[in-house]
């Protein structure tokens, strides 16, 4: 029999709250977060797993970066980018170009992942206008995805059940399949495979008429939608080639990937494909202030500022406060050598996670690149057959993990409303030890869940 989380304590004595999100669940009130922690109000303490949604990429409550917004807010908290340059965001700017791709050196600053995948959309498209290219309008995407909850950026989000009650009021892009080449059952090497998902874009880019194709928005490590998904090593020059044959720009959403977390400062450095356009977000901030940016090249920028500027903007693009902690970010990353720390635990973390595997074969993949980590569930690890939805495997762990003290991330794997999955994905200040807690901490919960839901184990 399925449980329900038992109310936290101080969720029986509080008055009702006025917000509304996803349910009507209510959790615990937050008091403190330092490191990998978080503690409430009534004393217990949560290892942060997750970092969040995958955000607080250097840990919480960094005293150095607490610091410089401090002496940011003493200076100026806003000032509005058609009025005034900021220092902080110049500076943020000029150090986050020395770490992209050569010549990915013009950015704009917005508040968020949504806002950032939206922005390098309507880049690509007033680039496509300024160059002579008006049929160029449409951004290929893959199902199952995730680039955002604003009608722009949903429009290029495989995932139908964020997507299906607000498709009459946007323009749905065109779909190729996410390389989940792990799934497939033929006599295809890995490497074969990844060309043959690659060779799809360039399928549905004949069929959709390569005049009307605008760009390929792509997650070079997949995120919340397909819990770390990575490709075969072949499909990304592969794909970058075929952008290139038929002049179309490559954006990749390293939103989640990005900022360090993979073990290189973008996900796509691992395979050194170099895109046209880039969105940042999540980690870039750590959570310290709404902050995110794309980037792009000047030989995209310049047509549109000849003919007029960008047509496109966010009251707090830029702002000071923001750009003054993720200045203080980047210091921090490379104060700390975190990339290299989420290489080396994310190998240590990845290796836990397929003993894991092994002792429970409902676990059928364990993927991911350095602390951006996740594994896929199914009832039957030989057919692939998944968990019925009724039985509500993901979340059921995900609340077993809580009571235990410990926060990871799960959603489902088949456009939002089928398959199970658990991410793990702690802030790259993780140590080994505390890595073998978070491990220790899944390992009971899916002990647990196996009995509850009659999943096979081993021994």
């Amino acid at each position: 029999m399925l449980k329900s989380q038992t109310p936290a304590p101080d969720t029986e004595t509080r008055p009702p709250s006025h917000l509304f999100y996803l349910s009507s669940l209510r959790r615990p009130l937050v008091d403190r977060a330092e490191g990998i922690y978080i503690w409430t109000q009534d004393g217990r303490r949560f290892i942060d797993g997750s970092s969040g949604p995958m955000v607080a990429n250097i840990g919480h409550s960094n005293r150095n970066v607490l610091d410089a917004m401090k002496r940011q807010m003493d200076r100026a908290t806003f000032a509005y980018r058609l009025h005034f340059e900021n220092e902080p965001a110049e500076e943020f700017a000029r150090e986050l170009a020395g770490k992209l791709p050569e010549g990915m050196d013009r950015i704009f600053f917005v508040s968020g992942g949504s806002e950032a995948t939206e922005s390098c959309i309507k880049l690509a498209r007033q680039w496509a206008v300024a160059t002579g290219q008006p049929r160029r309008w449409k951004v290929i995407t893959r199902f199952p995805s995730y680039h955002g909850g604003t009608l722009g950026s949903l429009s290029v989000t495989g995932d139908d059940a964020l997507a299906e009650t607000f498709a009459p009021m946007m323009q749905v892009m065109p779909t190729v399949p996410a390389p989940a080449a792990w799934r497939d059952r033929d006599n295809l090497s890995m490497e074969q495979r990844g060309i043959r998902y690659a060779d799809m874009l360039e399928e549905k880019i004949l069929a959709e008429g390569p005049e009307s194709v605008l760009a390929f928005i792509m997650e070079p490590v997949g995120g919340a939608a397909t819990a770390a998904l990575v490709a075969p090593d072949s499909y990304y020059p592969r794909i970058r080639e075929i952008c290139d044959r038929y002049g179309i720009l490559l954006i990749h959403d390293e939103v989640m990937s990005g900022a360090g977390r993979t073990g290189k400062f973008l996900g796509g450095d691992h395979w050194s494909c170099k895109p046209d356009i880039v969105a940042l977000s999540k980690g870039l901030g750590s959570g310290y202030a709404p902050l995110g940016a794309l980037a792009a090249p000047m030989r995209l920028v310049q047509p549109l500022l000849a003919s007029g500027g960008f047509q496109h903007g966010h009251t707090y693009a830029g702002n000071p406060l923001a750009c003054a902690a993720g200045l203080a970010v980047l210091g921090e990353m490379d104060r700390l050598d975190l990339i290299a720390n989420a290489a080396d635990m994310g190998d240590i973390l990845m290796d836990e996670l397929k003993g894991l595997a092994k002792r429970f074969p409902f676990i059928a993949d364990v993927r991911g690149k350095g602390l951006l980590t996740g594994a896929e569930m199914v009832a039957d690890p030989d057919t692939l057959r998944p968990i019925a939805p009724a039985k509500r495997a993901t979340q059921r762990l995900l609340d077993l993990a809580y009571e235990r003290g410990l926060i990871i991330y799960g959603r489902k794997v088949k456009g939002g409303v089928d398959g199970d999955n658990f991410m793990v994905a702690p802030p790259m200040i993780v140590t080994k030890e505390q890595v073998g807690e978070i491990v220790a901490i899944i390992g009971d919960s899916l002990q647990v869940l196996a009995g509850e839901l009659d999943l096979p184990v081993e021994g």
